[in-house]
């Protein structure tokens, strides 16, 4: 199965918590329909993304990036690459790569926490970001890789302080898949 085949199955199984989140799958899947190279960033019309939500759900925080490009704090993510073979994989890869954590990173069950589609500068428009959560270890250490201008852990409640409102909604999402 293709990145791209798999990618449509992970979006058909996807039920969302909300009518706009449905509604942002069908925007998706029809994006995909009409964009054989979806997946990757030289698809002008804008292209698929994963990212994973970094939780210590012991520790009661997350592991946030800022973006050397954005200069925000998110979520660990990015492009889909060549060798991936999954939209899980994909983001569990970016994950690691971007948070330094070299193991004990494991997907939350249950597929994607949540979508988001947000605009990025041309000549690619947009990405369509299907967005993870990958549960740490207790304790788990992060290193800040090239991609990073810092990395750090947030208890949950400081999320929102330095966050957009996508990173928050992923955080509640998250901590609602979990019963937190």
């Amino acid at each position: 199965m293709s990145l791209y085949e798999d990618a449509v199955l992970v979006l058909k199984d996807y039920e969302g918590r909300d009518e706009q989140q449905r509604g942002l799958r069908d925007v998706y899947l029809e994006h995909l329909a009409e964009h054989p190279d979806g997946m990757y960033k030289p698809c002008q019309a804008g292209h698929v993304t994963g990212s994973a939500l970094v939780i210590d759900p012991v520790g009661g925080r997350v592991l946030l990036t800022l973006h050397k490009k954005l200069g925000l704090w998110l979520q660990m993510g990015g492009h889909c690459e060549p060798g991936d073979s999954t939209l899980a994989g994909a983001a569990l890869r970016e994950a690691v790569e971007e948070s330094g954590i070299p193991s004990g990173l494991t997907l939350l069950e249950g597929g994607p926490v949540r979508l988001d589609k947000h605009p990025i500068p041309a000549p690619c428009n947009w990405h369509l970001d299907v967005q993870y959560a990958a549960l740490a270890r207790a304790g788990a250490t992060a290193e800040i890789s090239d991609e990073s201008l810092d990395l750090r852990w947030f208890p949950y409640a400081e999320v929102a302080a330095v966050a957009d409102t996508s990173v928050v909604r992923l955080v509640e999402a998250t901590l609602a898949r979990l019963g937190a």
